[in-house]
Protein backbone atom coordinates (compact mmCIF):
# COMPACT_ATOMS: atom_id res chain seq x y z
CA UNK A 1 0.00 0.00 0.00
CA UNK A 2 1.26 3.12 -1.24
CA UNK A 3 1.41 6.32 1.50
CA UNK A 4 2.09 9.70 0.65
CA UNK A 5 3.49 11.60 4.40
CA UNK A 6 0.51 13.75 4.61
CA UNK A 7 -1.93 10.29 3.85
CA UNK A 8 -0.10 8.58 6.94
CA UNK A 9 -1.46 7.67 10.26
CA UNK A 10 -0.51 10.43 12.68
CA UNK A 11 -0.21 7.76 15.60
CA UNK A 12 -0.91 4.35 16.73
CA UNK A 13 -4.11 5.66 18.77
CA UNK A 14 -5.66 7.09 15.35
CA UNK A 15 -5.96 3.52 13.40
CA UNK A 16 -6.75 2.07 16.86
CA UNK A 17 -9.35 3.54 17.84
CA UNK A 18 -10.73 3.38 13.73
CA UNK A 19 -11.16 0.38 14.32
CA UNK A 20 -12.20 -0.28 17.85
CA UNK A 21 -15.31 2.92 16.28
CA UNK A 22 -16.58 -0.47 14.43
CA UNK A 23 -14.52 -1.28 11.35
CA UNK A 24 -14.28 -4.92 12.33
CA UNK A 25 -14.69 -6.60 8.50
CA UNK A 26 -12.07 -7.18 6.27
CA UNK A 27 -9.92 -9.18 3.46
CA UNK A 28 -7.50 -11.99 4.46
CA UNK A 29 -4.86 -11.78 1.68
CA UNK A 30 -2.72 -15.19 1.59
CA UNK A 31 -0.06 -15.95 -0.95
CA UNK A 32 -0.83 -18.46 -3.77
CA UNK A 33 0.27 -21.88 -4.35
CA UNK A 34 3.13 -22.38 -6.72
CA UNK A 35 1.37 -21.20 -10.10
CA UNK A 36 -1.84 -19.98 -8.67
CA UNK A 37 -3.06 -16.77 -7.75
CA UNK A 38 -2.75 -15.45 -4.54
CA UNK A 39 -6.20 -16.34 -2.37
CA UNK A 40 -8.36 -13.63 -0.73
CA UNK A 41 -10.76 -14.13 1.77
CA UNK A 42 -13.56 -11.43 2.79
CA UNK A 43 -14.11 -11.86 6.63
CA UNK A 44 -15.18 -10.79 10.41
CA UNK A 45 -12.39 -10.64 13.19
CA UNK A 46 -12.22 -9.74 16.36
CA UNK A 47 -8.77 -8.83 18.46
CA UNK A 48 -6.98 -9.74 21.72
CA UNK A 49 -3.96 -7.43 21.65
CA UNK A 50 -1.27 -8.80 19.27
CA UNK A 51 -3.74 -11.00 17.32
CA UNK A 52 -6.43 -10.78 15.23
CA UNK A 53 -9.29 -13.58 15.55
CA UNK A 54 -11.02 -15.18 12.72
CA UNK A 55 -12.65 -18.52 12.43
CA UNK A 56 -13.81 -20.01 8.49
CA UNK A 57 -15.10 -23.24 7.48
CA UNK A 58 -13.18 -26.27 6.93
CA UNK A 59 -13.53 -26.53 2.91
CA UNK A 60 -12.38 -23.01 2.59
CA UNK A 61 -9.26 -23.07 0.07
CA UNK A 62 -7.31 -21.02 1.80
CA UNK A 63 -5.87 -23.58 4.36
CA UNK A 64 -3.65 -25.24 2.08
CA UNK A 65 -2.02 -21.82 1.28
CA UNK A 66 -1.78 -20.82 4.93
CA UNK A 67 0.29 -24.60 5.74
CA UNK A 68 2.22 -23.92 2.34
CA UNK A 69 3.30 -20.24 3.81
CA UNK A 70 1.81 -18.87 6.95
CA UNK A 71 2.41 -15.16 6.10
CA UNK A 72 -0.41 -13.19 5.35
CA UNK A 73 -1.87 -9.61 4.79
CA UNK A 74 -5.24 -8.43 6.25
CA UNK A 75 -7.11 -5.38 5.13
CA UNK A 76 -9.49 -3.45 6.46
CA UNK A 77 -11.19 -0.59 4.59
CA UNK A 78 -14.25 2.12 5.15
CA UNK A 79 -15.11 5.74 5.39
CA UNK A 80 -14.93 5.82 1.61
CA UNK A 81 -16.00 8.32 -1.13
CA UNK A 82 -15.30 9.14 -4.74
CA UNK A 83 -14.54 12.73 -5.10
CA UNK A 84 -15.37 14.60 -8.21
CA UNK A 85 -13.02 16.84 -10.18
CA UNK A 86 -14.67 20.22 -9.64
CA UNK A 87 -14.70 19.30 -6.45
CA UNK A 88 -11.01 19.53 -6.51
CA UNK A 89 -10.26 22.37 -9.13
CA UNK A 90 -8.07 24.74 -8.50
CA UNK A 91 -10.22 28.47 -8.11
CA UNK A 92 -8.42 30.12 -11.52
CA UNK A 93 -9.09 27.06 -13.55
CA UNK A 94 -12.78 25.86 -14.85
CA UNK A 95 -14.11 23.18 -12.84
CA UNK A 96 -13.65 20.67 -15.48
CA UNK A 97 -10.21 20.86 -15.25
CA UNK A 98 -10.13 19.38 -11.82
CA UNK A 99 -9.05 15.92 -11.46
CA UNK A 100 -10.67 13.33 -9.21
CA UNK A 101 -9.59 10.89 -6.74
CA UNK A 102 -10.44 8.25 -3.98
CA UNK A 103 -10.91 9.28 -0.27
CA UNK A 104 -10.51 6.58 2.03
CA UNK A 105 -9.30 4.86 4.84
CA UNK A 106 -7.29 1.48 5.04
CA UNK A 107 -5.34 -0.33 8.09
CA UNK A 108 -3.16 -3.51 6.76
CA UNK A 109 -1.83 -6.09 9.36
CA UNK A 110 1.52 -7.99 8.14
CA UNK A 111 0.78 -11.18 10.12
CA UNK A 112 1.87 -15.02 10.51
CA UNK A 113 -1.08 -17.40 11.04
CA UNK A 114 -1.51 -19.64 13.15
CA UNK A 115 -4.12 -22.55 13.06
CA UNK A 116 -6.30 -22.90 15.84
CA UNK A 117 -7.80 -26.65 15.63
CA UNK A 118 -8.17 -28.08 18.98
CA UNK A 119 -11.89 -28.34 19.78
CA UNK A 120 -11.71 -26.17 23.23
CA UNK A 121 -9.41 -23.28 21.69
CA UNK A 122 -11.92 -23.02 18.97
CA UNK A 123 -14.45 -22.80 21.24
CA UNK A 124 -12.70 -20.23 22.99
CA UNK A 125 -11.87 -18.31 19.59
CA UNK A 126 -15.79 -18.25 19.27
CA UNK A 127 -16.70 -16.70 22.51
CA UNK A 128 -13.91 -14.18 22.37
CA UNK A 129 -15.58 -13.30 18.50
CA UNK A 130 -19.27 -13.34 20.52
CA UNK A 131 -18.14 -11.10 23.13
CA UNK A 132 -17.47 -8.46 20.68
CA UNK A 133 -20.40 -9.12 18.50
CA UNK A 134 -23.22 -10.12 20.51
CA UNK A 135 -22.38 -8.44 24.00
CA UNK A 136 -25.75 -8.66 25.11
CA UNK A 137 -24.78 -12.21 25.40
CA UNK A 138 -28.24 -13.57 23.55
CA UNK A 139 -26.60 -16.56 22.25
CA UNK A 140 -26.60 -20.29 23.48
CA UNK A 141 -22.77 -20.73 25.65
CA UNK A 142 -20.14 -22.47 23.50
CA UNK A 143 -18.58 -25.05 24.87
CA UNK A 144 -16.39 -27.81 23.04
CA UNK A 145 -18.67 -30.49 24.40
CA UNK A 146 -22.10 -29.30 24.42
CA UNK A 147 -24.68 -28.22 21.80
CA UNK A 148 -25.27 -26.62 19.87
CA UNK A 149 -21.99 -24.90 19.10
CA UNK A 150 -20.01 -28.63 20.19
CA UNK A 151 -21.28 -30.88 17.50
CA UNK A 152 -20.32 -27.82 14.69
CA UNK A 153 -16.76 -26.79 15.96
CA UNK A 154 -15.48 -30.01 13.34
CA UNK A 155 -16.64 -27.61 10.56
CA UNK A 156 -14.79 -25.01 11.36
CA UNK A 157 -10.98 -24.29 11.85
CA UNK A 158 -9.75 -21.06 13.78
CA UNK A 159 -6.97 -18.58 12.85
CA UNK A 160 -5.06 -16.30 15.11
CA UNK A 161 -2.96 -14.06 13.01
CA UNK A 162 -0.24 -12.99 15.31
CA UNK A 163 0.45 -9.10 14.16
CA UNK A 164 4.06 -7.82 12.99
CA UNK A 165 3.48 -4.99 11.51
CA UNK A 166 0.47 -2.38 10.94
CA UNK A 167 0.45 0.39 7.94
CA UNK A 168 -2.62 2.61 8.12
CA UNK A 169 -3.58 5.58 5.65
CA UNK A 170 -6.14 8.01 5.72
CA UNK A 171 -6.52 9.76 2.65
CA UNK A 172 -8.44 12.51 2.87
CA UNK A 173 -6.98 15.10 0.61
CA UNK A 174 -4.88 16.72 4.14
CA UNK A 175 -1.90 18.76 1.92
CA UNK A 176 -4.82 20.99 0.54
CA UNK A 177 -5.51 23.85 2.35
CA UNK A 178 -7.90 24.30 5.05
CA UNK A 179 -10.53 25.80 3.40
CA UNK A 180 -10.14 23.41 0.05
CA UNK A 181 -10.88 20.35 3.24
CA UNK A 182 -13.58 22.24 4.89
CA UNK A 183 -15.54 22.41 1.64
CA UNK A 184 -15.07 19.12 0.43
CA UNK A 185 -16.28 18.06 3.62
CA UNK A 186 -19.55 20.12 3.11
CA UNK A 187 -20.21 18.62 -0.14
CA UNK A 188 -19.62 15.49 1.05
CA UNK A 189 -22.62 15.77 3.60
CA UNK A 190 -25.37 17.31 1.50
CA UNK A 191 -24.40 14.55 -1.41
CA UNK A 192 -25.23 11.85 1.82
CA UNK A 193 -24.66 9.04 -0.67
CA UNK A 194 -23.23 6.02 0.46
CA UNK A 195 -20.21 6.73 2.77
CA UNK A 196 -20.12 10.29 2.21
CA UNK A 197 -21.06 11.13 5.87
CA UNK A 198 -18.43 9.31 7.61
CA UNK A 199 -16.01 10.64 5.36
CA UNK A 200 -16.87 14.18 5.77
CA UNK A 201 -16.34 13.42 9.01
CA UNK A 202 -13.02 11.37 9.18
CA UNK A 203 -12.07 14.36 6.63
CA UNK A 204 -12.80 17.12 9.02
CA UNK A 205 -11.47 14.89 12.61
CA UNK A 206 -8.04 14.85 10.30
CA UNK A 207 -8.44 18.81 9.23
CA UNK A 208 -8.88 19.63 13.35
CA UNK A 209 -5.73 17.40 14.20
CA UNK A 210 -3.52 18.18 11.67
CA UNK A 211 -4.57 21.94 10.24
CA UNK A 212 -2.43 23.42 7.62
CA UNK A 213 0.05 20.63 6.30
CA UNK A 214 3.38 21.37 7.32
CA UNK A 215 6.09 18.58 5.42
Amino acid sequence: MFIQPWDAGLDEAEWQSWIAEGHDFGQLSVNGLPGHPPVVVPTHFTGDGTHLLIHLARPNPVWRTIEHDPNVTFTVIGDYAFIPGPWRAKSDTPPTDGVPTSYYAAVQFSCRAHIVDDPEAKADLLRRQLAHFQPDGDHAPVGADQPPYGRMLSGIRGLRLEVADVRAKFKYDDHKPVEHRAAVADRLTERGAGLDVPTARQQLRRLDRMGPWQP
